[in-house]
């Protein structure tokens, strides 16, 4: 089969001088394959591709895998990690019998990865590498659970390798090396949903790496480093896509992976018609390319390949409606096409390779950035990378420790280079994050200074980088994900040249600093998300641990917990405990009672209810209790019996809540109940029960705010704003508007005067100014804690964790007699009734709208194009503009949703200019 897939592809293989004598004695028969490797017919009783009856089973995957390992010697295997369920992710690498023994496959990866770093290797030895080492190619699968054609095709491209003797198959072998990654999410394959077990998309997961699947891929890919990389999906319809991609492209993207994944894709056209696409019928519209998908957000399987790695990383994605045989033949063709591909330009890529290096260590020294390009034909940069010079980065350790040490660790798990100032530096001209500068800054001892002179330029600035610039307005995510920024983190970036005294940073720093005595105590302050971590692990050891409500510091006795095993977990989060003479001081922490609340069955995998189970309980340890809307309507235990009520972002205003239940609702929070409200129904509920005098602002005509961050200031005297900056900045992905509170505190305002900033891609953003984004409202002896966003956002957002660690900690008021009456008697439930209508009836549908902006003059041709999907779509004008808004109440993402895809292709295929797509 080998053989007629090449020739299909139009390829030709030659293979290096070292592979001549392996190539030497293999088959001119396509079909001829070790007999002792079993067929994937004879293993499932069907063949996989043409013919195939069913889609696989996560144990078949595994079970095949590792027959195929057990009887190929070209095959060597392993688990990549357990999921969250405790299921096996299977590898297979496969390339000929001698260059998988161990020291064989040991030397060959090692000189692939010193590639990487020119300033350790000459030319000549780059060369040599070049001419005799096969690339490394990965086929990954299955990255969301539902999407399952790949990770089949992918054992059918295994058994391929594993037994084929034809010279197609070994002139394949000798030149690459394949690391095959069947099923990256098997507890979604196994329960046919996108997300992980926390409700995680993985592939939104790539930088932040906060989910086991991820952290262990990313792991192992540092060790094998691909110059090539599949990531294969399903969609929406019967197409096909691969790429080249559609714009935007981030720009720190080097110019070869580009330019590799435009030739494969040209390889993949030439391939695709093998042996069943489109039921047999080969034609144009059975792919597609230039549309859809990006190579924009830092957290794609296909966007860290190529940044972090140098690779062509490629989304490859098949219509889902498509037969089985159909789906998975056509995932084998584009595997093998792009194999093919590889192999025949293997001498090329790795000399190219290693030019990614050099290029990114003299861009460094010079502090260029890379200028933002378009591919698409019909596309041109509407927003160039600004004429700017950086040369190095500062983290500042003043605050925040184990957050900025916690990104230092992200950054050396990347291969970046990290360094220690020994010594306080002057910096002549200082970029500040949030838009500020200042000439002949002093950066602290103890700052770490990242340098822009090291072969991960290029990753650096895609994740650091104050903004992604992103050149053209097509957004398939967000537009902003600056890593300082999400955590707050002050920062500051230079184009001066630099001669600071450091160290090199070579394991995470923290823990206890020295001994306390027995009547002093130990002490950290809470003001990160490591440290809330920290304290909430604490808690659950049952440390009575105490916090002072003016400096946001945790103290605690030394009797409580060994120091042995205090440092090594403070040290674990790069938190610095002090030890002190006096005792502890200040009031203390109580361990949550938390309800999260699931409305009327909410999925434990889906949004910011994963996210929860998450972050509160798989990494602070909270035991999470579920709290329903009956619970809340007939006031049962299940809900009377918490301290704190969490509800996540979701669609319904109300939650499901009867006026009665609204009524007890206000009863609990008067008692002393804490109610945490996140984002749309978060705090709609809470109106809904009269919680608040926040109210929402309508979005004007041209709102857009995709991922952006923004300064916000901060009521840092407030229990939820402890240990906060009293300027700080805040991820905004489309969220609320909301009027400031009249009866609470309002911890997060946007600024109405020349402080307000923001990055990314915002239009209309003004409208923001003045506007809260978090509030604290009393309610008798307790609190409503409502966020306009969600802190828990892909749980990389760690400033916004650490305020939803304060809201949790807070601790309750003393309510008076009267402030009992007026609590229960406030909100009658027929006035309950009356309020909580025009949120059922008005905002419901608004959870994550889908929005296409236009020319005015394009309007009614995209209003034809779209009437033949749907007829709910409303249209707003500003500044030459038109935007049709489509409700979206299950805020589906384009991935989920069953037309949109499908809408912006036939959008483009009529030829109207699509000025911003935002969904």
């Amino acid at each position: 089969m080998g053989a007629a897939v090449l020739v299909a592809a139009g390829l030709t293989l030659t293979p290096t001088a070292s592979a001549q004598s392996a190539a030497a004695d293999c088959s001119t028969d396509p079909s001829a394959h070790v007999a002792s490797v079993p067929t994937p017919e004879q293993f499932f009783g069907f063949p996989l591709g043409t013919g195939q009856t069913r889609i696989l089973t996560t144990a078949e995957i595994q079970n095949y895998v590792a027959a195929v390992a057990g009887a190929s010697d070209r095959v060597r295997t392993g688990t990549l990690v357990k999921s969250v369920l405790g299921s096996d992710l299977p590898y297979a690498i496969v390339s000929n019998s001698a260059n998988v023994t161990d020291a064989r496959l040991k030397k060959l990866v090692d000189d692939i990865v010193s590639l990487r770093d020119p300033r350790t290797l000459s030319d000549a030895k780059a060369a040599k590498i070049a001419a005799e080492n096969p690339a490394i190619v990965w086929v990954a699968g299955n990255v969301h659970g539902g999407e399952k054609s790949g990770a089949d095709a992918s054992l059918k491209t295994l058994y391929e390798l594993a037994s084929g003797l034809s010279c197609d198959v070994a002139k394949r072998n000798d030149n690459l090396i394949t690391v095959i990654l069947p099923t990256q999410n098997p507890d979604g394959r196994d329960a046919s949903r996108r997300q992980n077990e926390y409700g995680f998309d993985l592939n939104r997961d790539w930088f932040a790496r906060s989910q086991p699947e991820t952290d262990a891929k990313v792991a192992m890919l540092r060790e094998y480093p691909p110059q090539v990389f599949i990531d294969a999906h399903e969609m929406g319809g019967r197409q096909y896509f691969f790429p080249p991609n559609a714009d935007p492209i981030h720009h720190e993207i080097a110019d070869q992976p580009v330019d590799w994944i435009n030739r494969i894709g040209e390889a993949n056209k030439a391939g695709f018609g093998f042996n069943g696409a489109c039921g047999g019928a080969v034609t144009v519209e059975c792919y597609f390319n230039y549309a859809t998908y990006d190579l924009f957000y830092m957290g794609y399987g296909d966007t860290v390949p190529a940044a972090g790695f140098g690779a062509a990383g490629m989304t490859f994605e098949k219509g889902s409606t498509s037969a089985v045989p159909d789906r998975v033949q056509q995932q084998f063709n584009t595997q093998w096409a792009t194999t093919g591909w590889a192999a025949a330009n293997k001498h090329e890529i790795l000399s190219s390779y290693f030019q990614i290096w050099k290029t990114a260590l003299a861009e460094g020294a010079q502090g260029k950035l890379e200028p933002n390009e378009v591919v698409q034909p019909t596309n041109t940069v509407q927003f160039p990378v600004p004429e700017q010079t950086v040369r190095s980065y500062f983290l500042l350790p003043d605050r925040q420790i184990g957050d900025v040490r916690k990104l230092v660790e992200r950054l050396r798990n990347m291969d970046v280079e990290v360094y220690r100032l020994t010594k306080p530096l002057t910096v002549p001209n200082a970029k500040i994050f949030g838009g500020r500068s200042e000439t002949n800054k002093v950066i602290p001892e103890g700052a770490y200074y990242i340098p822009m002179e090291q072969p991960q330029k290029h990753w650096i600035q895609a994740t650091l980088g104050e903004d992604p610039y992103t050149p053209f307005p097509y957004f398939y995510d967000v537009s902003s994900w600056s890593n300082p920024l999400l955590a707050g983190v002050d920062t500051v970036y230079s184009g001066d040249v630099v001669a600071p005294k450091a160290d090199l940073v070579r394991k995470m720093e923290g823990g206890v600093a020295q001994g306390a005595s027995k009547k002093g105590s130990y002490s950290y302050p809470l003001d990160s998300s490591s440290a809330s971590e920290l304290t909430f692990k604490l808690l659950k050891q049952g440390v009575a641990l105490k916090r002072d409500l003016t400096t946001g510091v945790v103290s605690f006795s030394p009797a409580e917990v060994g120091r042995a095993e205090l440092d090594e977990l403070a040290t674990s989060l790069g938190v610095t405990v002090s030890a002190g003479s006096s005792a502890p001081t200040g009031t203390a922490l109580v361990s949550p009672d938390l309800g999260l609340f699931n409305g009327t069955g909410i999925s434990t995998t889906s949004g910011s209810y994963g996210e929860a189970r998450y972050v509160l309980g798989a990494r602070w340890g909270i035991d999470l209790k579920p709290v329903g809307t009956a619970d809340i309507n007939n006031n049962t235990a299940a809900f009377t019996g918490r301290t704190v009520l969490l509800v996540p972002d979701g669609s319904n205003a109300t939650g499901g809540l009867t006026a009665q239940g609204q009524a007890n609702l206000k009863a609990w929070v008067a008692g002393g109940g804490t109610y945490i409200g996140l984002r749309n129904e978060g705090t709609r509920v809470a109106r809904a029960a009269g919680l608040t005098s926040t109210t929402e602002k309508t979005k004007p005509a041209g709102y857009t705010v995709v991922g952006s961050h923004f300064r916000v200031d901060t009521a840092t005297s407030d229990p939820v704003g402890l240990a906060r900056p009293a300027e700080d900045f805040q991820f905004n992905n489309g969220d609320l508007i909301l009027t400031p509170s009249t009866t609470g505190t309002n911890v997060l305002t946007y600024p109405a005067d020349g402080t307000f900033w923001s990055n990314g891609y915002t239009v209309g953003a003004d409208a923001l100014k003045g506007s809260v984004s978090l509030t604290n409202e009393p309610t008798g002896a307790g609190h409503a804690v409502l966020f306009a966003y969600n802190p828990l956002f892909r749980a990389y957002n760690e400033n916004g964790i650490h305020l939803l660690a304060n809201a949790i900690l807070q601790p309750k008021g003393t309510a008076t007699a009267t402030q009992k009456r007026a609590a229960a008697r406030s909100l009658a439930p027929a006035e309950a009734a009356a309020e909580a209508q025009p949120e059922a009836a008005n905002l419901g549908g608004e959870w994550r709208p889908i929005q296409i902006q236009v020319a005015d003059a394009d309007l009614a041709r995209t209003q034809g194009v779209v009437a033949k999907y749907t007829g709910t779509a409303t249209v707003a004008k500003a500044d030459g503009s038109s935007y049709l808004t489509i409700p979206n109440p299950e805020g589906l993402d384009i991935h989920e949703h069953p037309y949109l895809r499908d809408l912006i292709n036939d959008l483009n295929v009529a030829g109207i200019p699509l000025r911003s797509v935002v969904g």
